[in-house]
């Protein structure tokens, strides 16, 4: 069973950066899409960040020019450079792969906590 494998969570002050990183245990076939997903305590799983393999990204607007996902094709990785952070990015972050060969199918990672926080 393939897994989404995460890094890069911690506890951060106000202002302060992290960067995430995701990579699959082993190699995935046909993956069209990578992305972060964020689930703070009470609330529902919210997008993050998304990037296609041709590039294309989309951001929460929370998390526009703080946020910056980058995507490594050749080895199926994904990373979220998070920048000037806010105690409200408080949240497990899950990595996301969207699959695509022949009908669309999702993995998820395990999450890694990001604390912002003085």
């Amino acid at each position: 069973q393939v897994q989404l494998v995460e890094s890069g969570g911690g506890l951060v002050q106000p202002g302060g950066s992290l960067r995430l990183s995701c990579a699959p245990s082993r190699s995935i076939f046909g993956i069209y899409a990578m992305g972060w997903y964020r689930q703070a305590p009470g609330k529902q799983r919210e997008l993050v960040a998304t990037i296609t393999s041709g590039g294309s990204t989309n951001y929460a607007d929370s998390v526009k020019g703080r946020f910056t996902i980058s995507r490594d094709t050749a080895k199926n990785t994904v990373h979220l450079q998070m920048n000037s952070l806010k105690p409200e990015d408080t949240a497990v972050y899950y990595c996301n792969a969207v699959v695509y060969n022949g009908g669309y199918g999702n993995y998820w990672g395990q999450g890694t906590q990001v604390t912002v926080s003085s």
